[in-house]
């Protein structure tokens, strides 16, 4: 049948959609780590503006998002230009533009759920493991990371699938370059501007349902099993 007849260029974007996010995550996770555990351990002058600058993009248009980064790291912006004339590098419209984009669009989402998880330790049990010797690296390794396990998985899984439906600011930054930067949300978009195009858009509509449906699956069955083991 015509509706499931999936043509190379539809698997380019859906493997395109599945690389772009888990580049993402897997680059942005560190950071992610390491924003939300001071966001929830530390106390210090400014705490309230780092918190709504890591936060801002979950209230921004995606296409401002985009429009910033152009901005910033577009090949006339003030970084960017110095990238492109010094060092030969070209960020905006190229796959690594996508990437960048997934990031700061998906970043507050991950560090929301590790802040969160993060909260809900008992400082008690760090402050035990720093009386009987260790040291902060090692407290931070051994029970903070175990106990907020669930919070990361949950906000990996998250990010992922919020990157798979990035649109506004991968666009605009990245453009929709069939091969490089067409993400599955970027082809649905084609194909509706075609005519003829619904079988198209219906199919790749129908993946990118099945694919976010079982990230979020994924990650409350994640969420289930950790959070039942720590109580074994």
């Amino acid at each position: 049948m015509e509706i499931f007849n999936f043509t190379y260029e539809e698997f380019q974007a859906i493997g395109l959609s599945i690389r772009v996010a888990l580049i993402c995550v897997i680059i942005s996770l560190p950071f992610a780590i390491a924003t939300g555990w001071i966001l929830a351990r530390k106390k210090f002058k400014g705490k309230w503006i780092l918190d709504g600058v890591v936060h801002l993009p979950l209230v921004l248009p995606p296409v401002t998002i985009g429009y910033l980064l152009l901005v910033v790291l577009g090949t006339k912006g003030f970084v960017g230009r110095f990238l492109f004339d010094q060092l030969n590098i070209r960020i905006s419209f190229t796959f690594w533009a996508a990437v960048l984009a997934s990031m700061v669009v998906s970043f507050p989402l991950v560090v929301r759920a590790i802040k969160i998880s993060i909260e809900m330790i008992d400082v008690g049990l760090e402050s035990a493991a720093r009386t009987l010797g260790a040291g902060p690296w090692k407290t931070f390794f051994t029970i903070t990371i175990p106990l907020a396990l669930p919070g990361i998985l949950s906000g990996f899984i998250l990010s992922f699938a919020r990157c798979l439906g990035e649109f506004g600011a991968t666009i605009t930054f990245a453009g929709n370059i069939i091969g490089e930067t067409q993400t599955l949300p970027l082809a649905i978009y084609s194909a509706m501007e075609v005519p003829g195009g619904e079988f198209i858009a219906f199919r790749l509509a129908t993946v990118s349902i099945l694919l976010s449906f079982i990230a979020m699956v994924g990650s409350e069955y994640v969420n289930r099993k950790l959070i039942k083991n720590a109580w074994v």
